[in-house]
C-alpha cells in the first residue's frame, strides 16, 4: 500500500551517517573482538580533511555521490591493525612494529574497503537505490602536513564523529554527502539480497543420498535372509 505525502518517511544526512558509523563499529568490532562504539555527538565541519598519522579515503557515487575519510592516530591505527591480525592467528613475533609499515597500510586500507562495503550495501537496500566505491586510499602523514580532499558535491554537507578503540584509542570519522532527501514513496522490505552465484552452485550440486553403514547393510541382508 502506499503511503501518504503526509506520512512520507525522511532519510536525510544524519541518517546516512549514523548507518555509516554503525558499519564502522561492526566491521572493526568483528575484526579486532574487542568494542568500537562512537560518540553519541556529531560535528558540523566545512570540509573534510586527511590528517596525522594515517588518513585513509574513499569515494562513492551513483544513487547519490560522497566522501568518506578516517583519520587514525598511530596508536588506534596499531591497536586496529594488531588486534586483527592476532584474531587471525599470526603470530605477534610476526607483526609490524610502526604504524609507518606498508603492511599496516594494506591491512587499514583492507577494513576501510569492508565497511564502505558493508555500508554501501546496507544503505543500498534501505533506500533502492544503487551505490559503487573506488578503492580506499591510504597515506602516512607527517605532522605538519594536513591534505583537504575536494569532491564534486552541488550542495556538501560534512559531518565528523568521533570513535574509540577497545583500548581507549581515538580515531575520526568524516562524512561529506550532497544534501539529499529520500522519501519513501511505498512499503517494502529492506531484505539482506541473496547471493545468485551461491544459489546457481547450490542448485547445481546433485542431491546427496544417505547410505547406511557398511555394517547395517549386511546385516539388514541377513534378517531378509539373504
Amino acid at each position: 500500500m502506499s503511503r501518504s505525502r503526509d506520512n512520507a518517511v525522511v532519510f536525510g544526512t544524519e541518517d546516512l551517517l549514523k548507518s555509516l558509523c554503525d558499519s564502522v563499529a561492526k566491521v572493526l568490532t568483528a575484526a579486532t573482538q574487542s568494542e568500537i562504539r562512537y560518540s553519541g555527538m556529531v560535528q558540523r565541519i566545512s570540509k573534510t580533511c586527511l590528517k596525522p598519522d594515517i588518513g585513509c579515503f574513499v569515494l562513492f557515487d551513483g544513487g547519490f555521490s560522497g566522501l568518506v575519510v578516517i583519520n587514525f592516530s598511530a596508536p588506534a591505527a596499531m591497536e586496529l591493525y594488531q588486534k586483527y591480525l592476532l584474531s587471525m592467528g599470526m603470530a605477534s613475533s610476526e607483526l609490524a612494529a610502526s604504524h609507518t609499515s606498508d603492511e599496516v597500510s594494506n591491512v587499514m586500507g583492507e577494513l576501510m574497503n569492508q565497511i564502505v562495503g558493508d555500508f554501501t550495501g546496507k544503505v543500498g537496500r534501505q533506500l533502492q537505490t544503487h551505490i559503487t566505491q573506488n578503492q580506499p586510499k591510504m597515506l602516512v602523514l607527517n605532522k605538519q602536513v594536513i591534505l583537504s580532499v575536494n569532491t564534486k558535491l552541488d550542495n556538501p554537507e560534512a559531518r565528523r564523529v568521533t570513535f574509540y578503540t577497545g583500548g581507549h584509542n581515538v580515531f575520526y570519522l568524516e562524512l561529506a554527502v550532497d544534501r539529499a532527501e529520500f522519501i519513501q514513496l511505498n512499503d517494502f522490505d529492506a531484505h539482506e539480497v541473496l547471493d545468485p552465484d551461491a544459489l546457481l552452485e547450490q542448485a547445481a550440486q546433485p542431491a546427496r543420498v544417505p547410505v547406511a553403514p557398511a555394517n547395517d547393510h549386511d546385516d539388514l541382508l541377513k534378517s531378509l535372509g539373504m
